[in-house]
């Protein structure tokens, strides 16, 4: 599921948050957490997450706080609107896609089919 504004890293980051918020605005979520969520050919660590997960915020998707729970490190998740309708956004743009698809795909047959009218009429 990508999205036509976000690289195939963020769409996979906004997936797991999105995915660890359980429909939530606010929420806790530790790296690793959000590592397994993540899929193993995208090769994530703690720094790319983290890198990631800033972008996607200075995006607008979410606000990000780093803190700490018993030493250990979390990240305080607040979804924006925007994040909050990244799934409504991302169905969207996949019916977009396929519609295109369909159009391409009738216009070809067509294409075809008048290419083989001309041919039987010009014989």
């Amino acid at each position: 599921m990508i999205s036509d504004t976000l690289s195939k890293r963020e769409d996979a980051v906004m997936n797991a948050v999105y995915t660890l918020s359980a429909g939530r605005e606010r929420f806790l979520a530790a790296p690793y957490d959000l590592l397994a969520l993540l899929p193993p050919k995208l090769k994530f660590d703690e720094e790319k997450l983290e890198r990631v997960l800033g972008d996607l915020g200075l995006d607008g998707y979410f606000e990000l706080i780093l803190s700490d729970r018993k030493g250990e490190k979390v990240y305080v998740l607040h979804l924006t609107a925007r994040g909050m309708g990244y799934r409504r956004q991302d169905a969207q743009r996949r019916r977009s896609v396929y519609f295109r698809w369909g159009v391409a795909a009738v216009g070809a047959v067509i294409t075809a089919l008048i290419g083989l009218l001309i041919k039987i009429v010009f014989r």
